[in-house]
């Protein structure tokens, strides 16, 4: 189980997202999208490509490279994939699984 995160917020703590699996990050926080989203794109798929059921992405970044990330990572796993989104109110993530071919 994997948690990839789109692009790590410098200071900001990701640690509880730790019980849904391992904190791996998919495209550095620097990264811009709007010239030149090829090598974005490229580098997002070298990383989803084992994308499966048990994984999830946490959505944070930049929304461009948020969206890439969600399509990559459907394309990999038959149109489903899980993210975690926060709760600003109970201060923890909760799952949320789609299948983008019903």
């Amino acid at each position: 189980m994997t948690v990839f995160i789109i692009q790590k917020v410098p200071r900001r703590d990701f640690s509880s997202a730790k019980k849904y699996g391992e904190l791996k990050g998919v495209v550095p926080y620097h990264e811009q999208i709007a010239l030149s989203p090829g090598p974005v794109v490229f580098a997002a798929n070298k990383i989803l490509k084992n994308f499966c059921n048990d994984d999830y992405l946490l959505l944070v970044g930049d929304p461009s490279i948020i969206g890439a990330c969600c399509a990559i990572a459907s394309r990999y796993n038959n149109g489903r994939y899980k993210v975690l989104k926060w709760d600003r109110q109970l201060s923890k993530y909760f799952p949320i699984e789609f299948n983008i071919l019903i």
